[in-house]
């Protein structure tokens, strides 16, 4: 029997010239029934019936057509990528599990700024887990990111209470780079035009202060390394040391021995030669011990990993930085502020914007783009959730299992004053059977310790650290067993007896609301949903930002991340207990070697802007080995990224600007003049590749060539490289060094503003000049980050990626990519002018619409239409870049013909509203695109406005199937920056 009508599906009628539902793709052959290839349909959208439909509206015969149409003759590729052929989610997870089966994950007592610690499991599940949270893309647009906002709002306030300073930005890439960043902030900040010097404490972490001195060689900074006590002599190294020459120092507290120390006297020291300090912080260790501001610190500088994310091999984790007031407007990096919306209620925003390399490009304070957003929101998570009667806790325990091993061991360590890490020293492990007998008890037990090149012997507590733990460290140290109740039998005090008095907190930290709201997991869990609820994500719709490249992020690339065999990996572990990885970086290295046609890969740097760095770095160190060091000026056309000119100026290059012609291609004749005119001083041409203007330039095999005649090497940004997988290859077209964005072409999410991964691959000659491990290699002095594998973890999602697409996956993707911008293009270019188009009037992966014209008819800015996108359910495209008032769209090969049509739908509609202001419909001030985006409280209110609540609110019938509602009005950009406050606001201030 039937189901009733009310019950049944109806049919779906077929169109015209519709192929047939229930008519499935033949199979010819059993391989065919294995389906390895079926992971393509699920990461590209089209269809191939769909394909045929825009390939129809834009009049190519094909795809192939349309890309012997697009890419030019000289670049275009014919032969496939050397890779694996596909294979399906479920294959290469077996694969990726046998490879991480390889990793041997023991118990870690390492330390040196890395540490165990549990990521609560609403954290894990409903955060890092949640494509809601990971898949959003930076919040430049407020309005639609009030979640995300909030939560990096909590972190910086964590951040100012635990360091005591007045204001935090929103994450940095990590620890050892945050270090180089305040150095750099201090040099910005100094008035003192002879003070070149800086001095860095012998006890900051290896690998910190190897990425600081790859960052002074470049900066023209002299580096001092020696212990505090002998600068504050004013003899260090045999050499007498003149205060007046420095312009800062940076110290680390603990240290990396784990010895507490006050840096006051230095603080009051550089003080009094307007110098400045900056130190290195842990957050846990902060819940107890006095805060870097109360001692005196300019900035402070750390990694909240310990704060409920894994250590991962390296990463990601969340860097910070806090400052005094006075140096807020220097500070990199991106900082949460509150302003005010539209309608006079409070909203958070990115603020101070002017100072980022987006707009201030070589004068900016970083060239930061990417930083650990998600990772930020993760730590501010784990305080929120354990609160600071929590956090104290987990604080206490760790101090409680060091004080405790001491005790038991009866071993003196080589200070008295420490937190969670004690150092024993050489001669003191000899009445235990000396060094290497205590090494290979550990090794029994599966245990890392941390061996210092002197013979001592480091061990660091932590969140995880249990009395079971500590009963077999004792058992390590002294060759002796003991049982947990021998350990409870020594009747230790939960108190911080280990921390000098004087060094004891007493302040009060934490105390906003939100941290002591949300302790039930109920209660906690409701929390993360409103917050997620606030924002737009690719669970909502595309993100057609151009240049961004916001593509599908699968499940099951994502899955490994969380796998205990990748997640659980110390940084500086043995490396003979990550085989696991050194296959599996291996491999993909390999893939990305093939798919950019170069000879040799570096994983270290953690985002985009690190990898120009890193190019740049190496360029310049070849250059140097080759008599060539002068060589120090960087052509960078006018269409480049911000990130470019501000990579550039860090490693001390001169910056030219080289023009770009009416059809937004570089200008050749320029080109050539500048080329002429440094070229026995021209170091690098800096070019993205297609173009920023969205086009593949014919020229660009020439542009190459010029810059190599006269002794230059050409970087190529890998910003777009989506446009290139599989149909050309930067090593092909003449490029030297190339990065590439992880988190664009092969498929990490963007995580709301970060993590990032920007690794760099070079031609043969430039393999030499790769970055170095900076732990390891004291000496290292092209280090660019903390871990010798950047944000390894992460890494994985990527060879998910490149495994399951295959060689042809990889080159059908690129094409889809194409073909769709191209029909986003053809649909849209009677409604808003396309800027730029190739030679064949095709574009690439992404399309500029004109909207200039707009401001002078109607009033109406490209702003307003980015903001009128929020009602239709969109995020904006890219606003005002790389050409003012225009709107950058690059739609990515993961979305359908039907998203494609919705946005194109939501712009065409957009364009009727346009007409209607020009026709005197709408009022020119009064009207839906000046007034967006719409609330539902405004809805509510009473209505003012000159149309209707549903013009406003559903203006197209889609809409109101799935509507997504802004959680403020418009913000005001100008008020917030005027009235800086970048801390949690009161509760009061939302009544």
């Amino acid at each position: 029997m039937p189901p009733p009508a009310c019950c049944r599906l109806t049919s779906i009628k077929k169109k015209r010239g519709q192929t047939d539902m229930h008519a499935y793709e033949p199979i010819d052959s059993i391989e065919g029934l294995f389906g390895q290839d079926e992971f393509h349909a699920r990461h590209i959208g089209p269809s191939r019936r769909e394909e045929t439909e825009m390939l129809s509206v834009m009049g190519a015969a094909s795809r192939e057509a349309l890309i012997t149409e697009t890419v030019p003759a000289s670049i275009l590729r014919h032969q496939a990528l050397d890779l694996p052929a596909p294979t399906t989610e479920a294959q290469a997870l077996l694969e990726l599990r046998a490879i991480a089966e390889e990793n041997q994950v023991w118990r870690s007592y390492i330390g040196a700024g890395y540490f165990n610690c549990y990521t609560p499991e609403p954290i894990r599940r409903n955060v890092l887990e949640n494509p809601g949270w990971y898949t959003a893309y930076t919040p430049y647009q407020a309005e639609i990111a009030q979640g995300r906002l909030e939560a990096l709002m909590n972190f910086q306030q964590m951040v100012v209470d635990l360091t005591g300073l007045h204001t935090s930005n929103a994450s940095l890439l990590d620890e050892a780079t945050a270090a180089a960043e305040a150095m750099a902030t201090m040099k910005r900040a100094s008035k003192q035009p002879n003070a070149a010097r800086f001095f860095i404490d012998a006890q900051v972490h290896p690998q910190v202060m190897a990425v600081m001195r790859t960052r002074a060689q470049w900066m023209g900074i002299e580096v001092l390394v020696a212990d505090t006590d002998q600068f504050l002599s004013g003899r260090a190294d045999g050499e007498t040391v003149r205060h007046e020459e420095f312009f800062g120092a940076h110290v680390q507290s603990p240290d990396t021995r784990g010895v507490l120390r006050d840096f006051s006297p230095l603080a009051d020291l550089l003080h009094q030669h307007h110098a400045r300090l900056s130190v290195g912080t842990d957050l846990l260790a902060s819940m107890l011990v006095r805060s870097a501001g109360s001692m005196g610190a300019d900035i402070a500088i750390g990694s909240a990993q310990r704060f409920g994310i894994p250590m991962g091999y390296g990463g990601p984790h969340a860097a910070f930085m806090a400052v005094k007031e006075d140096l807020v407007r220097m500070m990199p990096g991106r900082i949460i502020g509150v302003s005010v919306d539209a309608s006079g209620r409070p909203a958070y925003r990115m603020s101070l914007q002017t100072r980022e390399q987006h707009i201030r490009r070589d004068k900016a304070t970083s060239n930061i783009c990417t930083a650990q957003a998600l990772l930020a929101n993760m730590a501010s998570f784990f305080a929120v959730y354990h609160g600071p009667e929590g956090l104290h806790r987990i604080a206490l325990r760790a101090h409680a299992m060091a004080r405790l091993l001491v005790n038991a061991t009866g071993l003196k360590p080589l200070s008295s004053q420490f937190f969670d890490t004690v150092v024993f020293t050489k001669e003191s492990l000899q009445a235990s059977g000396g060094r290497d007998a205590i090494q290979k008890r550990a090794q029994a037990r599966q245990i890392n310790l941390r061996y210092f090149d002197n013979g001592d012997l480091g061990i660091a507590c932590d969140e995880t650290t249990s009395l079971s733990d500590v009963t077999d460290l004792v058992a390590v140290l002294t060759g002796k067993a003991i049982e947990p109740q021998a350990l409870t039998a020594l009747n230790l005090s939960p108190q911080p007896d280990a921390i000098p008095k004087d060094l004891l907190r007493s302040d009060p930290v934490l105390t906003h609301p939100v941290f002591h709201s949300y302790h039930s997991e109920t209660e906690f869990v409701r929390y993360l949903k409103r917050l997620e609820n606030k924002d737009i994500s690719l669970v909502h719709s595309m993100i057609p930002l151009g240049s961004c490249t916001m593509k599908l992020n699968a499940a099951a690339e994502m899955a490994p991340v969380t796998w205990p065999e990748f997640a659980g990996l110390h940084p500086f572990a043995p490396k003979e207990q990550a085989r696991g990885y050194d296959r599996m970086l291996g491999e993909l290295g390999q893939w990305l070697k093939e798919i950019t046609g170069f000879d040799a890969v570096s994983f270290q740097p953690n985002s985009g802007a690190q990898g120009e760095y890193a190019g740049l770095l190496a360029i310049r160190h070849y250059q140097a080995a080759a008599g060539q060091g002068h060589r120090d000026v960087c052509l960078i056309p006018a269409s480049a990224h911000g990130t470019n000119p501000a990579s550039a100026q860090m490693m001390g290059m001169k910056i030219v600007v080289v023009a770009c012609d009416a059809q937004g291609n570089i200008d050749l004749p320029d080109l050539e003049a500048k080329v002429k005119q440094h070229q026995d001083q021209l170091s690098a041409l800096m070019v993205t590749y297609p173009s920023t203007h969205g086009v593949f330039e014919a020229s660009i095999k020439e542009v190459c060539s010029m810059v190599h005649d006269a002794g230059g090497q050409v970087y190529m940004d890998g910003a777009n490289l989506n446009a290139q997988a599989g149909l050309t290859r930067p090593g092909d077209i003449g490029a030297d060094v190339c990065h590439m964005n992880l988190h664009k072409t092969f498929c990490i999410p963007h995580g709301g503003g970060g993590p990032g991964m920007g690794p760099i691959a070079v031609a043969g000659h430039l393999a030499a000049f790769l970055t170095q491990d900076p732990f390891h290699e004291s000496k290292a002095d092209n280090s660019v980050s903390a871990a010798p594998f950047g944000s390894a973890l992460i890494t994985t999602i990527s060879w998910m990626y490149i495994r399951m697409m295959g060689a042809a996956g990889i080159r059908k993707a690129t094409e889809v990519a194409i073909l769709n911008a191209n029909y986003v293009a053809k649909r849209l270019e009677k409604y808003f002018p396309i800027l730029y188009k190739g030679a064949n009037g095709r574009i690439a992966h992404e399309c500029i619409l004109d909207l200039r014209h707009l401001k002078a008819e109607i009033g109406v800015t490209a702003e307003d239409v980015a903001k009128r996108l929020m009602d239709y359910g969109f995020h904006a495209p890219t606003l005002s870049f790389p050409v003012a008032d225009t709107l950058m769209v690059e739609p990515t090969e993961s979305e359908s013909k039907a998203e494609l049509d919705r946005f194109c739908d939501a712009m065409i509609s957009i364009a009727a509203e346009l007409q209607k202001i020009r026709s005197g419909e709408f009022d020119r001030l009064d009207n839906p695109l000046k007034n967006a985006p719409h609330t539902a409280q405004e809805v509510m209110d009473d209505w003012t406005h000159r149309y209707s609540r549903a013009t406003a609110v559903y203006p197209l019938p889609y809409v109101r199937a799935a509507k997504f509602w802004p959680s403020v009005k418009r913000i005001d950009n100008a008020a917030g920056d005027r009235n800086l406050v970048c801390t949690c606001p009161p509760i009061e201030a939302y009544a």
